[in-house]
């Protein structure tokens, strides 16, 4: 059984210590959590969601009215967590723009379109901004694309002195001496000092790291490899050469700082391909793991891997929540980490050590030969998980008999493993389930040690799809998309409209063939760029999609791309299965096909590790009506906590916006949004007046979307 936590070199406490006194000479204030202003993602780079405000309170929260909205024009995932600096909102809308806006008002003041710069799809699910400034220099970093852009705070204009004429390649840093890779970003890094910090989006080929830029001229800094090169430590749990052959493992969730020590936290994804271990056998570090890494160099100081070797997509969703605790008797600066199995850890941010013992428990093994699944998992003492860890006939759905049938018999025939069932060709009930649990919204914690995290109880199915049958390759087209389409786009091409991953049946009749050969090439939307993978490859693709037949291009792509480290191409080196598509498992009424609650909101006191306590988060009227209590709802997008005893929330698919009292988690106020608010909140103050500001897109489960700003106020 392997240990708890892998053996690698740590520094001992002391040491530790004085190395980061010797990095960080100059003096360093911790940033203070979000007051008048909302300055960075999630209100501080410490990621704590808290503000000091409260002119908005217990008692006088209910008499909240909307100020001002403002409309972008465009419709999408809104998800932008909105930055506030000096009286001006800073967002990034649903099609990667960025308006600046007078925050009293909602009027515009300037709005920047990447494609300006440079005509590339855009992407979408950009989740803010980030701000820096030194004396009379004041700069906003935003994604588009592929490319990082520094714009003028006061103009919105690029700073033509940072990297290429305004902007830098978001590949730089990810392939060493091959040049830069595709890469994205939907999250924002971290500043410190003049280091401007980031991770990634990347394809599954490509892998993942964190860097540091100088934040002034775009220059590379320093670079930590999230799949180690040889030597590296942490390299062991791979194959040899695993950095050439895989990818993924990337902090897409964002970063969080400790400036005072000048640590950066990063919480990583999976390794690629998300559910084919068999090119990646090992624990596969840094995937799946908390990393502490001195910002000055990148160094890593401590890690947790919280999932080994993933065969499952169990990223960890958000960056960490930094916050302070009593424990064992005295004060303690601490590190708080969400996963999907709404599982919480929290570790001393300093040392590594966890607050509580965490022990390695086993799982099933794989039912599929030649495919190792990982013997044990980490599983903590305390807290205790937020949700429920495996779906039993005690969890059937109530809601209704129809329901209560369906679940029963599906139950009985597929069973449930948690979180890890053994890989299979038979469907499974995964449950914890691929959205969390914890989502990327995030956490907030208070001064007191008290940590409110929102959590989804969705059950989804999980299902493997081999890529030979009877012993035979299924055909070269059809095989190039089940491994690269058919998990989001699923094996039958239906894909999942209410999620924004279209159907891919019928394409001929909708689009040309060299139009998706660009999008293939390019990306688009939540589609990451393949052109890492070989051109015939690609073509393959197209044939399996617009019917062409398997014979044009019945045969591998030439042994030439693998030299270069790109996607298999070699029959033998390709998966024995693809993963069976993205399922929600949805009764006939299309609610959660399981026993309420279906999403909650939590209070847990991190001084103890016990829940202070739990209560559904939204509610679906109709079945209100119908007697049934609240029973929460999918949810996305974090919350905020306020010195005004105040948590404010919206997430929910009832496209409704709640203040919670932070002391009992009663409801005190809710108001309508226009379209659901996917996003986490900000507050802040102008001219003595406290300002609470949603993004509202909708756009998930199924919602309509939008893409409007709603800020509320009390009355003047």
């Amino acid at each position: 059984m392997p240990p708890a936590f892998p053996a690698l070199p740590r520094p001992r406490p002391a040491a530790l210590a004085l190395l980061l006194a010797l990095a960080a000479p100059l003096p360093a204030a911790e940033p203070a959590p979000a007051g008048r202003d909302w300055p960075a993602y999630l209100g501080d780079a410490a990621r704590s969601h808290y503000s000091t405000l409260a002119r908005i309170h217990r008692g006088n929260v209910a008499a909240l009215r909307t100020a001002w909205t403002y409309d972008t024009g465009e419709k999408g995932e809104f998800q932008s967590n909105n930055l506030v600096i000096d009286g001006v909102l800073y967002a990034a809308t649903p099609g990667r723009h960025v308006v600046a806006l007078d925050a009293a008002t909602g009027r515009e003041r300037w709005r920047f379109d990447p494609k300006s710069e440079n005509d590339e799809a855009l992407g979408r699910r950009l989740r803010g901004v980030m701000h820096w400034a030194d004396g009379a220099d004041r700069r906003i970093f935003t994604a588009g694309a592929t490319r990082l852009y520094a714009l003028d705070a006061g103009t919105g204009r690029p700073v033509r002195t940072f990297g290429e004429n305004g902007s830098i390649t978001l590949g730089t840093g990810l392939r060493g001496g091959d040049g830069p890779a595709v890469a994205g970003l939907n999250t924002p890094g971290v500043l410190w000092r003049d280091f401007l910090i980031l991770g990634a989006n990347v394809a599954e080929n490509v892998p993942g790291a964190v860097r540091a830029f100088d934040v002034r001229t775009g220059a590379l800094r320093w670079v930590f490899h999230t799949i180690p090169r040889p030597g590296e430590p942490g390299a062991e749990t791979w194959p040899a050469d695993g950095w050439r052959t895989t990818g993924g493992a990337a902090p897409w969730s964002g970063l969080t700082l400790d400036a005072q020590r000048g640590i950066v936290y990063a919480a990583t994804e999976t390794a690629g391909p998300d559910f084919w271990g068999g090119r990646r056998f090992g624990e596969n570090l840094y995937a799946n793991s908390l990393i502490a890494l001195d910002a000055a160099t990148g160094r890593r100081l401590w890690h947790h891997q919280l999932v080994h070797h993933d065969l499952w997509d169990l990223d960890l969703p958000a960056p960490p929540t930094l916050l302070t605790v009593r424990h064992g008797g005295r004060r303690i600066d601490a590190v708080a980490q969400g996963t999907k199995m709404g599982r919480l850890f929290v570790f001393n941010r300093e040392t590594g050590e966890p607050l509580w013992p965490i022990h390695e428990r086993p799982v099933a093994a794989s039912e599929i030969s030649g495919v190792r699944a990982w013997p044990t998992q980490p599983v903590q003492e305390k807290p205790a998980p937020l949700m429920r860890q495996r779906y039993t006939p005690d969890d059937v759905s109530d809601v209704s008999p129809a329901a209560r049938q369906l679940t029963t018999e599906r139950l009985a025939r597929a069973g449930n493993y948690g979180s890890f069932p053994p890989p299979r060709w038979s469907e499974t009930i995964l449950f914890p389930g691929f959205d969390g649990g914890f989502e990327w919204g995030g956490s907030a914690a208070d001064p007191d040690g008290i940590l409110y995290a929102n959590v989804n109880e969705m059950p989804w199915i999980h299902q493997l799809v081999p890529t030979r049958r009877d012993g035979a390759v299924v055909a070269f087209p059809q095989r190039q998309y089940l491994i690269h389409c058919g998990p989001c786009h699923r094996p039958d091409k239906t894909g999942d409209p209410a999620n924004g991953i279209p159907a891919l049946t019928g394409l001929a009749a909708r689009r040309p063939r060299d139009e998706v050969a660009r999008l293939l090439e390019q990306g688009i939307g939540r589609m990451p760029s393949m052109a890492a993978v070989p051109v015939a490859q690609r073509n393959a693709i197209l044939d399996h999609l617009y019917g062409f037949g398997p014979a044009a291009t019945d045969r591998p792509a030439p042994a030439k791309a693998k030299a270069k480290g790109k996607a298999p191409d070699a029959e033998g080196d390709e998966p024995l299965y693809t993963f069976g598509g993205f399922r929600r498992w949805l009764d006939a009424e299309g609610y959660p096909a399981i026993k309420p609650p279906w999403g909650t909101l939590n209070a847990v006191d991190l001084n103890t590790g016990e829940l202070k306590w739990k209560v559904p988060l939204g509610e679906y009227k109709e079945l209100t009506a119908r007697g049934i209590p609240p029973t929460g709802t999918e949810n996305y997008g974090g919350p905020v906590v306020t010195a005004g005893g105040l948590i404010f929330i919206a997430a929910t698919a009832d496209e409704m916006i709640r203040a919670f009292d932070k002391d009992t988690g009663r409801v005190l106020w809710q108001a309508p949004l226009p379209f659901s608010g996917n996003a986490t909140p900000s507050t802040y103050e102008v001219a003595g007046r406290q300002y609470l500001v949603i993004s509202a897109g909708g756009g998930k489960s199924g919602r309509p979307a939008g893409g409007i700003i709603v800020a509320f106020a009390l009355p003047e």
